[in-house]
C-alpha cells in the first residue's frame, strides 16, 4: 500500500493522471474580448457545435456590432436559432452591447486586458445576463487570467471527488476550486475535466471501472449508478 495522500496531493495526482489521458491543452488567445463574451453567451445550454453555427451565422446576418445593436431581437434571434434559447439570448446580446457603448462610447473590452482580474471579473459581471462562469471563460480563455470556470460538468465532478460539498451551490464550487486549483493548472485542468465528464464520469451511469481516477475517488453521490467492471477494466496505481 503506498501512503495516503493529503487533499492538496490528490488533487496534483489527479491533475496528473487527467493530463496523461488527454494531453496538456496548449492556451490559445483570441484577439477580442467582445467576440469571446458573445460566442460564450451563445454557448449557454448547448453544445459547442450549435454554438459555433450560432455565431457564425450572427455574423455572416449582421457585419458589425453596430448592425446587431440596432437591429430589432428577432431578426437576431432568427439567426442565433440553432443554438437554442434564442429569445433569452438575443435580448442579452442586445442589452450588453448597449451597455458596452453607453459606458465606453463604442464596441470594445479590449480595456479588460490591462486591469486586475477581480477588476475585469467584475466589469464583466456588471451587464445582464453575465454569471460567474461566462465572466470566468472570457478571463481564462480570451485574456489569458489564471482562473476556474465551473461549468455542469466540472459541478459534477468536483462533488464526485470529494473537492466540494455535495450540496455546494455552483458559486461555492466557483469559490472552492478557484482557491484549490494552482493557477498554473487551471486552463488544463478545467479542459481535462470536462472532457473526462463528457467521456467517463457521465452524470447517469459513469464508467468508475475504465476511469484513471477511481483509485483516488471516493465517488460521492454515485452510488448504484456506476457501472460494473469487466474484462479491460483497468485502474492507475497511486
Amino acid at each position: 500500500m503506498g501512503k495516503k495522500l493529503n487533499e492538496m496531493e490528490r488533487l496534483e495526482r489527479i491533475i496528473e493522471l487527467l493530463e496523461r489521458e488527454y494531453g496538456v491543452p496548449r492556451r490559445p488567445r483570441r484577439d477580442d474580448p467582445l467576440a469571446s463574451l458573445i460566442v460564450t453567451i451563445l454557448s449557454q445550454n448547448t453544445n459547442d457545435v450549435n454554438r459555433d453555427k450560432a455565431y457564425e451565422r450572427l455574423r455572416e446576418r449582421f457585419h458589425s456590432w453596430q448592425e446587431i445593436h440596432d437591429a430589432p431581437e428577432q431578426e437576431i434571434a432568427d439567426a442565433i436559432r440553432v443554438g437554442g434559447l434564442a429569445n433569452i439570448k438575443s435580448r442579452r446580446i442586445k442589452e450588453i452591447l448597449h451597455s458596452i457603448k453607453e459606458e465606453h462610447g463604442e464596441f470594445d473590452l479590449s480595456f479588460l486586458r490591462d486591469i486586475p482580474t477581480e477588476e475585469a471579473e467584475k466589469a464583466l459581471l456588471s451587464y445582464k445576463g453575465v454569471g460567474l462562469k461566462t465572466a470566468k471563460i472570457v478571463l481564462l480563455f480570451t485574456l489569458g487570467r489564471n482562473v476556474f470556470p465551473v461549468d455542469t460538468h466540472i459541478h459534477r465532478l468536483s462533488k464526485r471527488l470529494g473537492f466540494v460539498p455535495e450540496k455546494a451551490t455552483r458559486e461555492k464550487t466557483h469559490e472552492i476550486m478557484g482557491t484549490l486549483v494552482p493557477p498554473e493548472k487551471m486552463y488544463s485542468f478545467h479542459l481535462n475535466l470536462i472532457t473526462h465528464g463528457r467521456r467517463v464520469c457521465t452524470a447517469r451511469n459513469p464508467r468508475c471501472p475504465e476511469c484513471v481516477l477511481d483509485p483516488l475517488c471516493p465517488n460521492i453521490g454515485v452510488g448504484g449508478s456506476r457501472q460494473r467492471g469487466g474484462e479491460g477494466a483497468h485502474k492507475v496505481a497511486t
